[in-house]
Parts: structure tokens; C-alpha cells; sequence
């Protein structure tokens, strides 16, 4: 793809990476969420301030804004017949902006949320290389809440997973090692960036101190515990 195209797909996917549905929705039922709870502007924290409904949609909202941009960028270049490492680099790096418009919107300073859901719709939208393990490791982020309360805890397991089932699908598709590169080292930074993010969580865990999300049915009721943030 020229690269005045591509440079226009990018600041597409930032700007909708950007998008903060959870304050927007927030705001539209009367909540600043950012002052509320964990103060992440992110679908768990607007789930524990406003309703889980509205915490859901915001999660599909955040997953698509990352998925529709790096899938639709994929579709055109496949239709234009685009292949090799040059293309897989465009590619994800299309699926990296969208992910930063979340974690550092323009419309809030420059600051976001986790990009956890946004992370995920990105990668689902680099088909067919990264969908399966993307789904893999959603997958493994719901066992993780599951079994131990913990969404931040669940969002990096899930996130250390992706380079891992990313290199071992490249090579069951018999990938070129420089496509596999570009893609194992896109799932090995999203995967840093949102461990990262959540070196809070991982502290408070750690602590003992970090409370448990009650639509896991492991938390402990407790009116003065401020709710888990992990998207």
C-alpha cells in the first residue's frame, strides 16, 4: 500500500482507538468515572460505577474500535493482492495505534485505559494470523477471573500467552520467518505494554490488598473496597 495511504490508515486507527466510550457512556448517565472507583476510564471500572450492562457495552465498543481498523486495513490490502514482511509491518502497525489512541487518548490528556479490550479486537483483526490465539487467550483471561477473582491478574496471563500461541500458529502456517518476526514482536510489545499497565494491580495482588471483581463470584462484599480495573 502507498505510503500516504497507509499513513492516513494510521491516524485512522488512533484516532478510533481514541474514542473513551467508558466516559462518554459514563457522563451520559450523570458519572465522571474518572472519579470514581479505580478511576481508570475503562469498561471494568464504568461496569462497577454505572451498571455491568453498560460496562459490557463498552467492553464490545472498546473491542471493536481496535478490531475494525486492523481488519478493515487487512481486507484492503488483501485485496490489493499485498503479501511479505513490508505489508505485515503496516499491518501491525495499524493495530499497535489503535491500541495507543486508547491508552493515551488525545480527548483525556493523553492518558486511557488499560487497552486490554481494544488489544484484543486488534489482534482478532489481524486475521487469520493472531485471531486464534487472540480467542485463545480470551479464553484464558475468563478461566483466570474465574478461578481467582483477579481481572488484572487474568488480563496479563492473557497477554503473556499471545506471542507464545502467535509463534506457533505462524509456524503451523508456514510463515516466512521475517512475517513471523513482525507478528510475534507486535504480540510481545502489546503483551509489555499491558503488563505494564497493570504493574498497579500486580503490586496490589502481590499485597494482598487488590479486591476481586464480584461478577466473578469471588469477591468480598465489602461497601469500602474500591473495584478491580483491569480493561
Amino acid at each position: 500500500m502507498p505510503t500516504s495511504s497507509w499513513i492516513l490508515w494510521l491516524c485512522g486507527a488512533f484516532l478510533a482507538g481514541s474514542i473513551p466510550f467508558a466516559v462518554l457512556i459514563g457522563h451520559a448517565k450523570g458519572v465522571d468515572i474518572r472519579q470514581h472507583g479505580s478511576g481508570n476510564p475503562g469498561a471494568t471500572n464504568l461496569g462497577r460505577a454505572v451498571g455491568k450492562k453498560w460496562g459490557l457495552l463498552c467492553f464490545v465498543l472498546d473491542v471493536l474500535k481496535g478490531l475494525l481498523p486492523t481488519l478493515g486495513f487487512g481486507l484492503l490490502a488483501a485485496a490489493a493482492h499485498a503479501t511479505g514482511v513490508g505489508h505485515a509491518f503496516q499491518w501491525v502497525l495499524i493495530a499497535v495505534a489503535a491500541v495507543a489512541g486508547h491508552i493515551f487518548s488525545p480527548w483525556l490528556g493523553f492518558k486511557g485505559g488499560k487497552g486490554v479490550a481494544t488489544g484484543l479486537g486488534a489482534t482478532l483483526g489481524l486475521f487469520p494470523v493472531v485471531t486464534l490465539p487472540a480467542a485463545v487467550a480470551l479464553v484464558l483471561w475468563y478461566a483466570v477471573c474465574k478461578i481467582t477473582g483477579y481481572v488484572g491478574l487474568a488480563s496479563v496471563l492473557a497477554a503473556a500467552s499471545l506471542p507464545l500461541s502467535t509463534l506457533a500458529g505462524g509456524l503451523a502456517m508456514g510463515l516466512s520467518a521475517g512475517e513471523i518476526a513482525v507478528f510475534v514482536g507486535l504480540t510481545a510489545a502489546l503483551a509489555a505494554l499491558v503488563i505494564w499497565r497493570h504493574r498497579g494491580n500486580l503490586d496490589r495482588i502481590r499485597k494482598g490488598t487488590e479486591p476481586k471483581a464480584r461478577w466473578t463470584g469471588r469477591s468480598q462484599p465489602d461497601a469500602d473496597s474500591p473495584p478491580a480495573s483491569g480493561v
